[in-house]
């Protein structure tokens, strides 16, 4: 590489510090807020441990020169005695530096550990706060997976490199102004000695740092390829039709791609820091012959080799030092941006100003011309789409799948927003209500609900987990969903852990959707919304559903989205959706005897039943 080149990467390197520079602070104020005391007493620990090394070095000299007196009048004990102070001194140094090495471990891991809580909690409350059409653009997960798994350590980690820093500058600093009483080019050529391995930090940094950016997507398939052979949701899929060899092959290639590119890179930077490291000790056998010939001309003594030896070292260590903490809080830095950018996201869907209160649901729920594409497509999920329904009604949705039936549960509870048209409730746009208390005051059983792994308990409790329900209304919502059955079964019924994650019970499918409906029916909500409620129940237990469903939610506005017409028939009211659209409405009654989609659709199920 060319002193040009040299140059102009040093150049690039401290132009693009100066763009993240506005960071660090930001960094700080995280660490403080998270750590608090424990900051300060780091602080006063690196202060110390920064200058003991340079008390090390003056104490050397000092037993140096003594030893070497003491030799040229014979020794014995007078002569030993004078040293006793600095022996003394120099053991109580080495044991401070041990000891305050230990403590300042300790306090860097608490600190370390209270830092990476504190950023979890940020990173959990932000994908919380952020909208599902964050979810719909691949570049979100590759940010969430920078914030998770690639800054998650860097607040900890750059405290720990600028206290590194701070340290080795104190130290630095002491060793400076001791080489200066040998003359003032020795300082110059520590410096200059150490420059080249400051360009291969800064290189180095620029390049993982870029290539890990690019290769972010590709981590993150390996990720996925490892949990397809060892999740147990795909376990048997995986055996059933022999996948295990092709996803082997898939992680195996891709990490082996990236292995071979990350150790081409370890093995360039472990080229040039040993150019930089010979550069350093070439500078070090200049100065030290050049201090050898003082002492053969009798211009200074061992004592004063010693001090410039252990000066000189001890300077050289804590560039090299200093230099790869500041690599260090540069590559920190670098991924700290990720951080912060994905801290800064804004969410789209979110609550005025504002707000109005809540009406509650008197008249009803009403669609006016709704068109909505999902984030990154252009093929509208909705287009035009309107539709009432009837406060204290059952209103039921079917169609074939696709046709746009669960993007309206999203639209309904405001996960996202139309690009035309508005939702309203009982004539006010959903938009001016207080976000959290619009979908408080909605139940949903979603198509593919959630399989906590807790408690039977929790399991129903989350449905309404804000208002702590008790063991009565548990085991009514149990009841009303007709989960009572299986979990009467159970060993420890109501405290069963689930799942096999934490060694629990396993349930069936329809058992497990039992239980969502059970959390749906907690929660004391206006309006109910139930995607597919008996698709994984077998004919026997969505009969027996069936026969309660009108009681359940009496007084209660409901929606059912299903394509079991058996299901539909528990309400008053049925709109056939097609590709975005209403296309038929009416009363099963009123649906046979049009003869349109309905019609046709009721006679082919009721045929394959008899069949």
């Amino acid at each position: 590489m060319t002193i040009q080149q040299m140059i102009k990467q040093l150049a690039e390197a401290i132009a693009r510090f100066r763009l993240q520079l506005p960071y660090l602070p930001r960094a700080f104020q995280l660490v403080h807020r998270a750590a608090g005391g424990l900051v300060v007493i780091w602080a006063a620990l690196l202060l110390v441990q920064g200058l003991l090394p340079v008390a090390s070095v003056y104490l050397t000299r000092t037993l140096v020169d003594g030893i070497a007196a003491m030799i040229g009048v014979g020794g014995g004990w007078r002569a030993l005695s004078p040293l006793l102070p600095a022996g003394f001194a120099m053991a109580l140094v080495l044991i401070g530096l041990e000891v305050l090495q230990s403590i300042g471990t300790w306090v860097r891991t608490a600190q370390a550990e209270r830092v990476q809580d504190h950023i979890h909690e940020l990173i959990h409350e932000q994908a919380m706060r952020l909208d599902l059409s964050f979810y719909d653009v691949p570049g979100f997960y590759d940010q969430l997976h920078r914030a998770r798994i690639d800054a998650l350590s860097r607040p900890s980690a750059l405290i720990e490199n600028a206290g590194t820093l701070m340290q080795s500058f104190i130290t630095l600093a002491a060793m400076g102004g001791v080489l200066l009483t040998f003359g003032i080019w020795i300082p110059l050529l520590l410096a200059f000695s150490t420059l080249p391995a400051l360009l291969v930090v800064l290189r180095h940094t620029i390049r993982f740092h870029r290539w890990r950016i690019q290769n972010t997507t590709a981590i993150r398939k390996t990720s996925y390829y490892d949990l397809m052979l060892t999740q147990r949701d795909a376990a048997a899929e995986m055996r059933l039709f022999g996948l295990g060899p092709h996803f082997r092959a898939l992680f195996r290639n891709l990490r082996k791609r990236l292995r071979r590119e990350k150790v081409q890179l370890a093995r360039s930077e472990a080229a040039a820091q040993a150019a930089a490291a010979l550069i350093g000790l070439a500078s070090m056998a200049c100065a030290m012959a050049w201090m050898g010939l003082q002492v053969l001309k009798g211009a200074i003594g061992l004592g004063s080799l010693a001090l410039f030896y252990q000066a000189f070292y001890q300077g050289q260590r804590m560039m090299r030092s200093l230099l790869g903490s500041a690599g260090e809080i540069y590559r920190n830095i670098m991924f700290l941006e990720n951080l912060f950018e994905f801290l800064d996201l804004k969410p789209r869907i979110s609550t005025p100003e504002k707000p109005l209160s809540h009406p509650g649901l008197q008249k009803g729920l009403e669609l006016q011309n709704i068109t909505f594409c999902y984030p990154g497509t252009t093929r509208p999920a909705l287009d035009r789409f309107t539709l009432r329904i009837p406060a204290g009604q059952i209103t039921a949705l079917v169609g074939e799948n696709g046709a746009g039936k669960s993007t309206l549960i999203k639209l309904i509870c405001r996960f996202y927003d139309p690009e035309k048209g508005r939702l309203l409730i009982d004539g006010t746009d959903i938009r001016n209500f207080d976000l959290p208390s619009l979908r408080q005051r909605i139940t949903v059983l979603f198509q593919e609900p959630v399989r906590y792994h807790d408690t039977v308990f929790n399991n129903i409790a989350f449905g309404d987990i804000d208002d702590t329900p008790g063991r009565e209304r548990i085991e009514a919502a149990a009841r009303a969903a007709g989960a009572d059955v299986p979990i009467a079964r159970l060993p420890a019924t109501y405290e069963a852990v689930l799942g096999k994650w934490f060694g629990g019970a396993e349930l069936s499918g329809g058992e497990w959707q039992r239980l969502a409906l059970a959390r749906a029916f907690l929660r004391k909500a206006e309006l109910i919304i139930l995607d597919e409620p008996t698709s994984a129940m077998d004919s026997w237990a969505e009969a027996d559903w069936l026969m309660r469903f009108r009681r359940l939610v009496a007084g209660r506005t409901a929606l059912i989205i299903t394509h079991r017409f058996t299901t539909a028939l528990q309400a008053d009211v049925i709109h056939v959706m097609d590709q975005g659209c209403i296309i038929e409405s009416g009363s099963h009654e009123e649906l046979l005897a049009a003869q349109g989609r309905y019609e046709a659709s009721w006679t082919r199920q009721m045929r394959q039943k008899c069949n």
